[in-house]
């Protein structure tokens, strides 16, 4: 059954067109994403899609009675409103429903006359059936369920109007999905994620009960989740039965076959014409002109005429132009870090921990939001010093570091100011460089802080091209860059004869680039050569070791010995105790979310229920004691 249908859909802005005559098909449980170009038109037919715009020419059609979510700005909400309430606003319904049957009870348990009290009770049990229908009873637990996915547990009691823009953004989005629409448009979901959550949420995607439709720069996550692809370009759309890197595929064969037909075409067309230029000549050329040559060559030309003209494929489009080279090469050691432990107050990041880059060495470091992976990196560039430990930096260093707050000292700079800033250029060669990074004329004269995130990212890669650099540390990288510029830079990367060292949460970018992966789990730092996909096979087989140990010595390290000791010791073992047991839950869960074998996912299950219990335990006696 089709969920969504365009037909000959246009949209223009001030004399601008947009698209023109577009047509598609999205059909229920769908998995759709949606590519194009930065300025093609996504966004534009995501608000068409979303019915939050009409279309200037064409019909959009949704299937009768469509619920349809998109999450297009962050919405205001009263102050004083906390997290969760935004979240249980996505059960308005089931919540004056639950009121009701509160209602109900306190008038079941005044009234005396026994014919009333049969009717409420029938009233009653006919409206607890609607609400255990619409799973009323399992709000909590999709609260839960979805606040661990997208890791805003933390956010829950705190203020909505006090959150930053990307914490605001996950509460959004976690709002959306438990509204559970029947048309899901998703734009960007995975901006503010780490990996953790953006595999959770594609895992989310495919069991979703409704169409989804999205737009993303996460390649990695496409090839996941969307099994058709619908590509915006030059206001055309073109439908791909196959994932993000099929797509590839198919649109590269695509075009080099539309670029073959159009060249036979223009081969056909130049001799029609070299034809009806001959016949003309041969007629003038007789004595009297002859009319029957002149007629062959109006037919022709008419014919010329009626024939369909192919538009010449665009293969080569404006790109960065982007080349970096190392002119000079460290040591061989480049980073050597023994024993280092790092804390901030009572929050431990990690403990004695080690790492070994070498000369040409791409490597990557992985983990969770909060880990400790930007910490990691100032300490490396000796801008935070460790509480214990040794960090050796190599002989002859020249760092280029890309950070995630690129010029948030800049704002008031215009684009050339801040490129020469550091670099002996004149204006006329920033203004070529800049070019090729795609600042165009008056564009090199705006302020930084009217710079989106991408635009920022490509004026700090364009300095990083033109600075005397061998070691490249770079904090997530591709955020903000559209596909394109994000092929670019790993082209420019592939080709560098330096060092490189990066903290990044695009899985495509990590596997297309890095072979050395150190990954940051529960205080500790381990190393795996290869890919992001054997790091994470190899994490996977440490998380479910973890979870085969026989429950008697899991009772061991949570246990609590039963000497007497005085009020601090106890507490700190009690503690001590509840920290091991909410590690080894969190890589229970973990291993939950993936296991597909039954025993031992209600094995598993099992176990969860009783360290859960052991845990409550253990913070009943924490509670006594304080």
């Amino acid at each position: 059954m089709i969920a969504c249908s365009a037909q000959q859909v246009g949209k223009s802005y001030g004399g601008n067109t947009v698209f023109e005559n577009i047509c598609f098909e999205i059909h229920e449980r769908d998995r759709v994403g949606l590519t194009g170009r930065n300025g093609s038109g996504k966004t534009t037919l995501f608000k068409l899609l979303a019915g939050a715009e009409v279309p200037d020419t064409g019909k959009i059609h949704w299937r009768k009675g469509c619920e349809i979510g998109y999450l297009a700005q962050i919405p205001d909400y009263p102050a004083g409103m906390k997290a969760i309430d935004v979240l249980k606003t996505a059960f308005t319904y089931l919540l004056e429903m639950e009121k009701t049957m509160k209602k109900m009870e306190q008038q079941m348990a005044n009234e005396n006359v026994p014919d009333q009290l049969n009717k409420l009770i029938g009233e009653y049990g006919e409206l607890q059936d609607q609400f255990a229908l619409n799973n009323g009873y399992e709000m909590d637990s999709q609260i839960e369920r979805i606040s661990n996915g997208l890791d805003i547990s933390s956010l829950l009691n705190k203020d909505f109007s006090i959150l930053s823009g990307g914490e605001k953004t996950k509460v959004c989005l976690a709002h959306m999905l438990l509204k559970s629409p029947n048309l899901l448009l998703l734009d960007e979901p995975t901006n503010h994620l780490d990996i953790k959550a953006v595999e959770w949420l594609a895992d989310f995607i495919k069991s979703y009960e409704g169409t989804v439709v999205l737009i993303s720069h996460d390649r990695y996550f496409l090839d996941e989740t969307a099994g058709r692809i619908l590509d915006l370009e030059d206001g055309e759309i073109t439908l791909y039965q196959t994932n993000y890197s099929g797509f590839v595929k198919e649109k590269e064969e695509r075009l080099m076959r539309e670029f073959q037909q159009y060249e036979e075409q223009q081969k056909k067309i130049k001799k029609m014409k070299e034809a009806i230029k001959r016949l003309r000549e041969w007629a003038n050329q007789c004595t009297p002109p002859n009319a029957g040559l002149h007629k062959r060559a109006s037919s022709m030309e008419k014919a010329l005429h009626r024939m369909e003209k192919l538009d010449r494929p665009v293969l080569n489009r404006k790109k960065m132009n982007m080349d970096l080279e190392a002119s000079e090469r460290s040591g061989k050691d480049v980073v050597l870090m023994k024993e280092v432990s790092k804390s901030f107050g009572s929050k431990h990041l990690f403990q004695n921990v080690s790492m070994h880059i070498q000369f040409r060495d791409r490597t990557a470091i992985v983990g969770d939001n909060g880990s400790g992976k930007s910490t990691l990196v100032k300490m490396i560039l000796g801008e935070l010093e460790p509480d214990s430990g040794e960090i050796r930096r190599g002989s002859n260093l020249k760092v280029g570091y890309l950070s995630q707050h690129v010029f948030a000292d800049a704002d008031d700079q215009s684009v050339m100011d801040a490129f020469r800033e550091g670099l002996a250029v004149t204006e006329g060669e920033a203004r070529h460089i800049l070019a090729g990074f795609l600042f165009y004329g008056y564009t090199v004269f705006r302020k930084v802080s009217q710079l989106s995130g991408g635009e920022k990212m490509r004026l700090r890669l364009a300095q990083l091209m033109h600075r005397d650099i061998n070691f490249l540390i770079l904090d997530e990288p591709t955020n903000h860059l559209d596909i394109e510029s994000r092929e670019v830079l790993e082209e420019a990367l592939e080709e560098f004869n330096g060092t490189i060292l990066a903290v990044s949460h695009d899985r495509y970018f990590i596997n297309r680039i890095f072979s050395k992966i150190y990954w940051i789990d529960q205080k500790e730092l381990y190393y795996y050569e290869g890919n992001y996909d054997r790091a994470r096979k190899k994490m996977e087989e440490k998380w479910r070791a973890v979870m085969e140990v026989p429950p008697v010595k899991k009772a061991k390290i949570a246990a609590v010995s039963p000497k007497k000791k005085d009020k601090v010791q106890e507490t700190e073992e009690l503690e001590n105790a509840i920290e091991q047991l909410e590690t080894i839950l969190m890589k229970l869960e973990t291993v939950l979310e993936s296991e597909m074998d039954l025993e031992k996912l209600q094995t598993f299950y099992n176990e969860k229920v009783e360290l859960e219990k052991k845990r409550e335990e253990l913070y009943r006696k924490l509670d006594a004691i304080l």
